[in-house]
C-alpha cells in the first residue's frame, strides 16, 4: 500500500505510468461532479469508480483485495477509515473471477484516514476494508481508479 497526498506527487515520481495516469486524469476532470458509477478512461486497462455511500463500523464491512487490477482510492469528500494487512495474513475465501474479488476475514494490522486529496494505493497482495467511520458515520465520496496488471 502506499498512502500519500495528491499535494505532494512530486515525491511519487517512481510510481508507474499507468499510476501517474489517474493523477493527470484527476487533475484534468472534475471528478467532484461526476455521477456515480463507472467511467472508462482506456476501456478495461484503465477506469475509475465513482462511490458514495456512508461510513460504517467495521463489522458492517468486508475484506477484499484484488489480483488483476490495482485500486486507487482517491477522496473527494471524507472523512473513511480504511484499514489494512497482507493477504497472507487473512484467511482467504473463494475468488470471483468476473468481478476480480478475493474476499478474506482477518484483523487489521493497520489503518489510515483518507481525508479530501488523499490517495491509497492498494496492491494485489494488499488487503482492504473500506468505508469505516471516522468518529461517527458521515457521508464520503471517492474515485477509485482502477488499474489493469
Amino acid at each position: 500500500m502506499i498512502f500519500g497526498n495528491i499535494n505532494d506527487l512530486k515525491n511519487y515520481d517512481y510510481l508507474e505510468e499507468k499510476i501517474k495516469k489517474c493523477f493527470r486524469y484527476a487533475e484534468e476532470h472534475d471528478l467532484h461532479s461526476y455521477e456515480k458509477g463507472r467511467h472508462d478512461i482506456d476501456g478495461d486497462e484503465l477506469f475509475v469508480n465513482i462511490v458514495e455511500y456512508k461510513t460504517t463500523t467495521p463489522e458492517e464491512r468486508f475484506w477484499e483485495a484484488h489480483r488483476y487490477y490495482l485500486d486507487l482510492h482517491l477522496m473527494l469528500q471524507g472523512p473513511e477509515q480504511i484499514d489494512g494487512n497482507f493477504i497472507r495474513n487473512m484467511r482467504q475465501k473463494a475468488f470471483v473471477e468476473e468481478d476480480d474479488f478475493l474476499p478474506l476475514e482477518g484483523n487489521p494490522n493497520h489503518h489510515v484516514i483518507l481525508e479530501e486529496g488523499d490517495f491509497l494505493l492498494c496492491y494485489p497482495e494488499d488487503a482492504h476494508r473500506t468505508a469505516i467511520a471516522v468518529n461517527g458515520p458521515s457521508a464520503i465520496k471517492k474515485a477509485i481508479f482502477k488499474i489493469k496488471i
